[in-house]
């Protein structure tokens, strides 16, 4: 961006001015010069040069407008900003056009931000209430009426927690797509008997998945009561302290479980060798938690109540749990378990059916970690702390509105793409298999009449062998059959399962 005549403006021009400590905005506004409008492809940021006519001038109200108008909603931006500025300043720009819509935006952002009333009566005048944010450009809650600003609020939470989804042409194009028909489609090619059983077997999957995304393998117990949790997840209700406290409980080895929110600093990471600590994410300071949660559980419920779609809601409830970090342990488990939650309470997934999820994230560890990494490797430079010998850390600088507004644009995107993947691979896949079984156990019955269990154990060893008994297991768990009946029953297995042999 050094290469052309231009300066800052909107949000980047504010942010150098003032010094803020935000995450960057998704775009980057410059004036030229001289030059046309256009737009620069970047990796990380869309870079936006407008022609000299649109030159906001340097005042921050006008900046603020300018922001609003072409680069949209930053609740962190805005935030940090009004910290700092003297309200003097803005309160002129809101007395010199009161009527005008971003004004009256910008007055109740900094009201609704701040908790501070400025020095200006209701606006009495009749005008038309302007919404807070572009529907065409977000994807907004129910209006809520705000006399004072004659502004609709429309965001998706509050000033404690407030996710913020762009309606981009990638997600518009999704909820086009109509996955949950595409799944009640596939579910409807089987009979019941095989739809049972398979979804029998994908609650323990997607359970033994959660886990071992943390590289845990639970016990029998604990795999019972997670898939249990599972399938009430869509009859119980879960978005509140008590329920989630109760989850927590529930998920996570006694000794570890948390009565309330958690009261000590935590944080992600491993042991990089002699000592050394190498951090991949940094939870709220627990002083911070009970607002966020506060702010979190209502912006769940304003999404619920607001027909938003279930995938959108599911995004910003579970991937804005986890990065609450609201216990000491369990939340990432807990994370996943509320997408289920919010698809299942929505009706997206049909009654009593589950989406291996995890079972999709486990398959495409590397783009799962990418997809959290979207958020978590921006902020750790945001965020001061001390590190000491037993590992324990202190933050050391207000971090708290780094986790209030997060840009959940492209999480969205990203649990969209699992769950289409999920419905198209890993679903499918599991009652084709159930299919290829039972009419592999058949064909097994006509050339040998062997009890079911050194059938299921056949066909296990067959299809960890690509449709072959090797002559140890002949030898050890078949020994009674002959090699032609063995060879009869192993192409039998391959004819089920489609598998091709030289």
């Amino acid at each position: 961006m050094q290469n052309f005549d231009a300066k800052l403006a909107g949000y980047a021009n504010l942010i150098q001015r003032f010094g803020l400590s935000t995450f960057p905005h998704y775009c980057r506004s410059y004036i030229a010069r001289r030059g046309q409008h256009k737009f620069l492809p970047d990796a990380h940021q869309i870079c936006r040069i407008f022609p000299k006519q649109y030159d906001p001038g340097d005042g921050v109200g006008d900046q603020l407008e300018f922001a609003l108008k072409h680069e949209g909603m930053n609740l962190e931006i805005l935030g940090a900003l009004f910290s700092k500025i003297d309200p003097q300043e803005l309160l002129q720009f809101i007395r010199s056009s009161p009527k005008r819509s971003y004004p009256r935006r910008i007055w109740f952002l900094y009201e609704m931000l701040t908790g501070n009333k400025l020095e200006i009566d209701d606006l009495k005048e009749s005008v038309h209430y302007a919404d807070l944010i572009d529907m065409n450009q977000y994807f907004t809650a129910e209006k809520r009426p705000s006399k004072r600003h004659k502004v609709h609020d429309n965001l998706l939470g509050n000033r404690f927690f407030c996710p913020m989804i762009r309606r981009t042409e990638r997600l518009v194009a999704f909820i086009d797509e109509k996955l949950d028909e595409r799944c009640r489609d596939v579910l409807r090619h089987y009979p019941e008997d095989i739809l049972r059983r398979a979804l029998d077997y994908l609650y323990t999957k997607e359970t033994k998945s959660s886990f071992a995304i943390e590289h845990i393998v639970p016990d029998r117990n604990r795999t019972a009561r997670f898939i249990s949790l599972l399938k009430k997840a869509g009859a119980e209700k879960y978005l509140n302290k008590d329920a989630l406290v109760s989850l927590q409980q529930a998920t996570v080895d006694e000794r570890f479980a948390n009565s309330d929110w958690r009261s000590d600093q935590n944080y992600v990471g491993m042991t990089a060798g002699y000592g050394n600590e190498e951090i991949h994410y940094i939870s709220p300071k627990p002083e911070d938690v009970p607002s966020l949660m506060e702010g979190f559980l209502d912006s769940a419920y304003r999404m619920l109540e607001s027909g938003i779609h279930p995938v959108l809601i599911a995004a910003a409830i579970s991937f804005g749990f986890v990065f609450v970090h609201p216990f000491d342990d369990g939340n990432g488990r807990l994370h996943r378990f509320l997408i289920h939650h919010v698809l299942a309470k929505t009706g997206f997934t049909p009654a009593g059916v589950i989406f291996p999820v995890s079972a999709t994230m486990l398959r495409q560890r590397a783009k799962y970690d990418a997809l959290l990494e979207t958020y978590s490797k921006p902020l750790l430079p945001l965020v001061q702390y001390e590190l000491n010998e037993q590992g324990e850390m202190r933050v050391l600088n207000d971090t708290s509105p780094h986790y209030r507004y997060i840009d959940m644009t492209h999480i969205v995107e990203g649990l969209f793409d699992f769950i289409q993947e999920t419905i198209a691979t890993e679903l499918p896949s599991e009652m084709q298999y159930l299919v290829s079984y039972d009419r592999a156990k058949r064909s097994i019955q006509e050339i040998v009449d062997m009890p079911d269990r050194l059938i299921d154990l056949f066909i296990k060893i067959c299809h960890q062998n690509n449709g072959r008994v090797s002559k140890a297991k002949r030898e050890s768990q078949f020994a009674t059959l002959t090699d032609k009946e063995i060879a009869q029953m192993e192409s039998r297995f391959q004819e089920a399962f489609g598998i091709e042999t030289k």
